[in-house]
């Protein structure tokens, strides 16, 4: 699959996988150095939002506006997934103010490489697509949005209305 950087093309590692497929469970680091598995069976929905660095203002963006948004949502675990390291991701979030779990790609690179979002040309070439995933509490991947240029924002209504549809 390719998405586009400023209208260039850029090639994604494997196959992304499919909504009815079950999410593949990769395990992650947190901002506290913590592991974080994604994916798999779990008591919540999970929002997995790909993105490729929080240093960059649409994924700053992005992260402040799922935050805002998701809060409120019961049941639903909102995890935002790059290729920072987790000092990076912890500086990121306290400076924002924000409420949402950062973790990391960067030591297997096994979220990027399972889901299908890691670049591998291009100036991005190592870091992941921006892509979210809604994963039901049976593991199903439920919802999947590919943000073709890599440096435009989401569409949060669509996620949103995908999430309450769940929920």
């Amino acid at each position: 699959m390719t998405v586009t950087l400023k209208g260039n093309p850029v090639s994604l590692f494997g196959t992304m996988i499919q909504e009815g497929d079950s999410a593949p469970e990769v395990k992650l680091v947190n901002s506290d150095l913590a592991e974080v598995v994604v994916g798999g069976v779990k008591d919540k929905i999970q929002l997995l939002i790909s993105v490729p660095s929080l240093d960059t203002p649409v994924c700053a963006t992005e992260a402040r506006k799922f935050n805002e948004k998701v809060s409120t949502l019961k049941n639903v675990d909102p995890i935002i997934v790059s290729m920072d390291l987790p000092f990076a991701a912890k500086r990121f979030c306290t400076t924002e103010g924000l409420n949402i779990t950062v973790a990391s790609d960067f030591r297997e690179k096994e979220f990027g490489k399972k889901y299908g979002v890691l670049i591998t040309d291009g100036p991005l070439a190592g870091v992941l697509a921006r892509v979210v995933f809604i994963v039901d509490k049976s593991g199903k991947l439920v919802y999947k949005q590919v943000v073709s240029e890599i440096t435009s924002e989401p569409n949060y209504d669509e996620v949103l209305t995908a999430l309450e549809k769940i929920v």
